[in-house]
């Protein structure tokens, strides 16, 4: 495979991971973008890596960086995706996105009609991988009844009253608490109400909440409408954090003022690198005219990539992305048009080189 040239917009968290990933395969060469010169002169020097101050607002700027681009990546804020999807579609290359955004996502799809190149969002965890794992649970059922789809990004040693450490984009969190969330109820495809819905389970002797949180589901839901009773999912946290977000965002009315809860947040609540991806995904529904049930849960930690510790958000998150840039670039999806990721089989994703670290071998604590 020849070495593939590629515009990554975003170096915080996830970008920094996905670009030491794509790089580090040899097969790609990255310019990783981002608005702030004080974030990429942070950035270790890295062979087959350059680094662009870019302002994304600026559409000169955004199109003289796409050309001669195979494809782009958007690892930045969701409220830039429209922007840079639609540059995209202008420049003729290839676009991918992490975002959990549902009104990104229908903009996105518009984009993709006619287009020569393929239009791939919510490539990350949740929307992303869950999305897979569920739809390959589904396909082993002759008809199914319900599909539930839990995830969760928690520090490993919580330590403070909302039992929570910011692992990944405070703007990201504080969207999906607030906007309306998409599943299925009694056959009928509706919306539900973020942090409501709020239930309780163990996994290996320990206590989780999970509650409605928007944009989880991707395109699952238009997917699977008409074909299941019931489909949901919801984000899992430790006990007691949805009943302080809830008072934070309603009562005390930050979900009006997202900035000021942004500043609270990245002010009072400390990052962490020691945390846990739980991924836990139920499926019922008849084989062979009997109800039964499958299950997918894993767990994934912190670990150290090319030398460095990194959290397990940043590992699920950004290789994901890689994976379904690998696949793209291996002919294993679709070129061109919009392309969901439940198109992709659980087994071509756990099979490429960067999916693996989904595989059980290598979730071992």
């Amino acid at each position: 495979m020849n070495s593939k040239p590629i515009l990554l917009i975003g170096a915080g968290k996830i970008g920094q991971v996905a670009s030491d990933l794509l790089a580090g395969s040899g097969d790609y060469h990255i310019t990783l973008a981002d608005r702030d010169p004080a974030v990429l002169g942070k950035l270790r020097a890295a062979e087959r890596v350059r680094t662009l101050a870019l302002d994304v607002s600026d559409r000169a700027a955004l199109d003289r960086a796409l050309a001669g681009q195979w494809a782009v990546l958007s690892a930045a804020p969701f409220h830039m995706t429209i922007k840079i999807a639609e540059a995209a579609r202008a420049a003729g290359v290839h676009y991918l996105d992490l975002t959990e955004d549902v009104a990104s996502t229908h903009r996105i799809r518009e984009l993709a009609q006619g287009a020569s190149t393929a239009f791939i969002p919510q490539c990350g965890l949740a929307p992303g991988f869950i999305s897979i794992v569920a739809a390959d649970l589904a396909s082993r059922f002759d008809r199914l009844d319900t599909v539930r789809m839990r995830v969760g990004a928690l520090p490993a040693y919580p330590s403070n009253a909302l039992n929570y450490n910011l692992t990944w984009s405070t703007e990201g969190v504080i969207n999906e608490y607030i906007e309306p969330c998409e599943a299925i109820v009694d056959g009928r495809r509706v919306t539900v109400p973020a942090l409501e819905e709020r239930e309780e389970f163990a996994l290996d002797g320990v206590l989780y909440e999970a509650f409605n949180t928007s944009g989880g589901l991707g395109t699952l839901c238009e997917t699977l409408e008409g074909k299941v009773r019931t489909l949901n999912y919801r984000t899992i946290r430790y006990p007691g954090h949805a009943a302080i977000m809830k008072a934070l965002l309603h009562d005390l009315r930050l979900a009006d003022r997202r900035d000021v809860l942004k500043d609270i947040l990245e002010n009072a609540v400390p990052s962490t690198l020691q945390d846990v991806v739980i991924i836990f995904v139920t499926v019922a529904g008849w084989r062979e005219g009997r109800l039964v049930q499958e299950t997918y849960a894993r767990k994934v930690y912190s670990a150290p990539i090319g030398g460095e510790i990194r959290s397990a958000i940043q590992i699920t998150t950004a290789s994901s992305l890689a994976a379904m840039v690998d696949l793209l670039a291996q002919g294993k999806l679709p070129s061109a048009g919009f392309v969901r990721q439940e198109d992709v089989t659980l087994d071509a994703f756990l099979g490429n080189r960067f999916g693996a670290v989904y595989a059980p071998a290598a979730l071992a604590h």
